[in-house]
This record gives structure tokens, C-alpha cells and sequence, in this order.
């Protein structure tokens, strides 16, 4: 371990009777990236994150967050994380103001108003702030649900999944959460089974495989495990995605000028 490590695990072992999902898991996670576990459904990514924000004790190893031995010292440990779990845990009745003032008084903290209002102007939610939950988007509930996370400023978030079931659009707006995250110097563990999701995010990448990382490193590092790339010219086809983001727009507002420009070119083939 160094001391750029914000999250150090060595021989991380885990085990429900006779299934061995964890089996010596060992990884670094320097402070202020983005560090994502990349693995199938199953693979032992939420019983990592579990052990690390003290949910689960490990059968065998070592692990620290921010300094803290997570099972010698578990109190400190919860209290520089944050974690947001794979469906958001937003209360829907309340306004987005009052999901942010509800955590803020609930970890005892001054001025929970001022601290509610600084992070929906951050998330870009202050004009649904009065609004109930209930009535948000996915990628809305999502960004709300990291925002909660925020409040006591943890140095260290777990990020479970975060974008699963999300639309594409939902998902874009969640990926700059995350950046933003990042360059606000928190660090954050995001495990996930997207490969664009963790291309896109991640400074470093491991990949668990089988309860072990069988290989961590850049996007670079891990590009070079595999032979030189061949020179050849391909015709691409625009994904569905592709598709999907120029008509309804990145933001969402554009949508409306496709619907135009569709029935424009509807109207001229008629004529």
C-alpha cells in the first residue's frame, strides 16, 4: 500500500458454504481516480464493495479505506464512504430538497438547507427541487440518489452498478456525475458489467474473473495485452445509440426539433 492509496486490498477472500466467490482478490486504488471493477453478473463485484463499506466480513485477507482497516476499524471506515447501491435509495413522496435535507439532519449537520441547495445547483436539479421524487426520470433519481451520497463530503464513494437499467440518456448524465466526482477529488470504486461504461470513466480498470482480478492496469496497459491492430478499412454503421442521442439530443432538449425535422421530411415526401 502507498500513501496515494485511498482503498488497499490484499488476499480478499470470501466464501458462502461450498461457493467460493472471492479467492485472493488484490487491488490499489489511488486517491481522487475513478476505479472501475469490471465483471459478469455474479462475478463478486457487490460482495467486494460490500466488505469494503464493512456490510460483510471477509473469510481471509486485508482491506482499508482512507487508512482504516475495515474490520479493525469499521466506525472509521464509515465515515469517510458513501455508497449508492444498484437501485436508487430515493424517497419518492419527498421533493428532491427534502431527500437532501432529510440525510443532512440525519448526520447532524449544519445549515442542512444551504448544504440541500449547493447540491442540486452542483447536480443541476434546482428546478425540480420542489418537485417529488416520484415524478424524476431515471437519470434524475440516479443523480439525486449520488448527491444524497455527497452530503459530509466522504473522500471515498462506492458506485454499485450505477447506471444499470438506465437509458441511454440517462446514462450520459450519470458519466458526468461521476467525472465530476472525480475532478472534485473524491475518489471512486465503480463496478459495473458495461466495457463502454468502464472505457469511458475509469483511470484504471481490473477485471474480475472467477473471484480473482485477473488483470488490472489503464485503458492503454490493457489495449497492449492484445496483438497490434490491423490496418483496414470498414464502412461504420451508426449504433441505435448513435441514433437514439442525434434525434432526442445528449441533454434532451433537441427532441422536440427532431420531431420537426422528421415531420418535415414527412410532409415533403407526401408532396
Amino acid at each position: 500500500m502507498t500513501t496515494d492509496s485511498a482503498i488497499h486490498v490484499q488476499g480478499l477472500e470470501k466464501s458462502y458454504k461450498d461457493l467460493h466467490v472471492l479467492r485472493g482478490v488484490d487491488f490499489d486504488v489511488a486517491r481522487g481516480s475513478i476505479f472501475a471493477l469490471l465483471g459478469s453478473n455474479g462475478a463478486g463485484k457487490t460482495t467486494i464493495v460490500n466488505i469494503l463499506s464493512t456490510l460483510l466480513k471477509a473469510d481471509a485477507g486485508t482491506a482499508s479505506v482512507n487508512g482504516s482497516d475495515v474490520a479493525m476499524q469499521a466506525a472509521n471506515v464509515r465515515e469517510s464512504i458513501s455508497l449508492t447501491g444498484q437501485f436508487a435509495a430515493v424517497d419518492g413522496i419527498l421533493s428532491g430538497r427534502e431527500n437532501l435535507v432529510l440525510v443532512a439532519r440525519l448526520r447532524h449537520l449544519e445549515s442542512p438547507g444551504t448544504i440541500a441547495d449547493d447540491l442540486l445547483d452542483r447536480f443541476s436539479l434546482t428546478d425540480a427541487s420542489a418537485r417529488k421524487v416520484s415524478t424524476y426520470s431515471g437519470g434524475m433519481r440516479r443523480r439525486l440518489d449520488i448527491a444524497m451520497s455527497l452530503i459530509g463530503n466522504p473522500p471515498v464513494i462506492f458506485l454499485d452498478e450505477p447506471t444499470a437499467g438506465l437509458d441511454p440518456q440517462a446514462r450520459l448524465e450519470v458519466w458526468q456525475t461521476v467525472r465530476k466526482l472525480a475532478e472534485n477529488g473524491t475518489t471512486v470504486l465503480l463496478t459495473t458489467q458495461y466495457l463502454d461504461e468502464a472505457e469511458q470513466l475509469a483511470d484504471r480498470i481490473a477485471i474480475l474473473h472467477e473471484g480473482r482480478i485477473i488483470v488490472n492496469g489503464t485503458l492503454a496497459e490493457l489495449k497492449q495485452l492484445l496483438p497490434p491492430a490491423k490496418v483496414e478499412y470498414v464502412e461504420k454503421q451508426p449504433t441505435l445509440e448513435n441514433v437514439f442521442l442525434a434525434i432526442v439530443g445528449a441533454d434532451g432538449r433537441n427532441g422536440a426539433a427532431g420531431s420537426d425535422r422528421a415531420s418535415a421530411r414527412t410532409s415533403e415526401e407526401q408532396r
